[in-house]
């Protein structure tokens, strides 16, 4: 049952909309004028809105620009019997849903309603969908070491200097790209992700810079590569520690020049990208090993980011589960799971050689096998090994 809050100084005007829509089976609330409108509207989540704009206190047009300051996305419908066109103008300009003169047409105000509703649905959806693709969440915690990382992204990420981000697998590199990339001046366009480690050695020079047709026998159609493809954007190059010294010849000429050449082809195009890489080797040490380029790891190590392990940041572990339940609970569509005291502290003397990856997994069995409330049996049960039950790796 969708919400309405009716905000009008006339209680007959008030009586007779909540009257209606109440009949056509909507939740209706009333306000008298924009002040308690505004009061009742930042208290309470409502579908759509229908406010006057000649009251006392605070008008209708005043209440618009607050309400949308608040939250943009609930639809506002304005309802005047003192209207004219340059008030209607005005209305929408600032953000009005639409404009109904007094006395209004019931059926025009119904079906108006109901589309200012399914519009609503639509955003917030397509939000979700959103949020789905770029899998972007937020870094919990407030850990020093999570605090600097923030502090030093909110510094850099402006600019377009090249980061290297560094830590062991699951730690959430790939999150720190995805901040640098959303805070920075690109954050309207792609960012590309290439993982060094997934693909073949053969293949990681046709995947990065492209080929033409016919360049090698499987290459049955232009390709455009990853570098084209984040032209604009931000280039992700996760495991860079595990790609090619071929390959890393080329991504020191583009990085050098801001040109590539696609596989079998000689033609220079001009690429347009900001690099951030991610690796869990020490590159130095593969650096003496030969095995990685030291004046590639000096291109890519302008700002050095070290992500540490949950092991590193025991502090971070009750947000960090509390966050994963919430989430976990929403996307299975279950009702909020709580966590007991005493096995919140199970799980943060736990050792996370899996890290954050790890966790997310774990509080996700949790919510599927455990009661209403995850209880320290419940970690016994489905999260420790035996040989941590036993004290040989407590």
């Amino acid at each position: 049952m969708a919400n309405i809050l009716i905000i009008d100084d006339e209680k007959s005007i008030r009586k007779t909309l909540s009257e209606i829509l109440s009949y056509e089976g909507y939740k209706v609330d009333e306000a008298a004028d924009g002040a308690e409108g505004f009061k009742m509207f930042k208290e309470k989540q409502y579908d759509a809105i229908l406010c006057d704009i000649k009251m006392p206190k605070m008008d209708g047009l005043e209440f618009l620009e607050k309400a949308k300051e608040t939250n943009p996305d609930i639809p506002i419908i304005m309802v005047s019997g003192h209207g004219n066109i340059d008030t209607a103008v005005d209305a929408v300009k600032k953000g009005a849903y639409d404009y109904i003169s007094k006395p209004p047409d019931l059926n025009r105000l119904l079906i108006t309603l109901r589309n200012a509703m399914d519009k609503s649905t639509l955003v917030t959806e397509t939000k979700t969908l959103r949020r789905k693709v770029n899998k972007t969440q937020e870094m919990i915690g407030g850990s020093a070491p999570i605090l600097k990382i923030k502090e030093t992204i909110e510094k850099v990420a402006p600019t377009d200097a090249r980061v290297l981000v560094t830590g062991e697998n699951g730690v959430g590199k790939e999150l720190v790209a995805r901040w640098l990339h959303e805070r920075s001046s690109r954050a309207s366009g792609p960012i590309i992700e290439v993982n060094c480690a997934a693909i073949p050695s053969e293949l990681i020079e046709s995947e990065l810079f492209g080929h033409e047709k016919g360049s090698f026998t499987s290459a049955v159609k232009q390709r455009i590569g990853k570098f084209e493809q984040a032209s604009g954007g931000t280039l992700f190059l996760d495991e860079i520690g595990d790609m090619s010294l071929s390959a890393q010849a080329k991504v020191l000429r583009a990085l050098q020049e801001g040109k590539i050449t696609r596989v079998g082809g000689d033609k220079e195009i001009n690429v347009d990208v900001r690099v951030v890489a991610a690796t869990n080797k020490d590159l130095l040490k593969e650096v003496e090993e030969k095995n990685f380029r030291l004046d590639l790891y000096h291109r890519l190590s302008v700002i050095l980011i070290h992500v540490p392990s949950l092991n590193d940041r025991r502090d971070d572990i009750p947000l960090l589960v509390e966050h994963f339940l919430e989430s976990t609970c929403q996307e299975y569509g279950m009702a909020r799971k709580t966590i007991d005291k005493e096995a919140m502290k199970v799980l943060q003397q736990h050792n996370w050689s899996g890290n954050i990856r790890e966790l997310s997994n774990v509080v996700a069995r949790l919510v599927i096998l455990s009661g209403k409330t995850i209880m320290a049996e419940d970690i016994y049960d489905y999260v420790i090994p035996v040989r941590e039950k036993k004290g040989v790796n407590a």
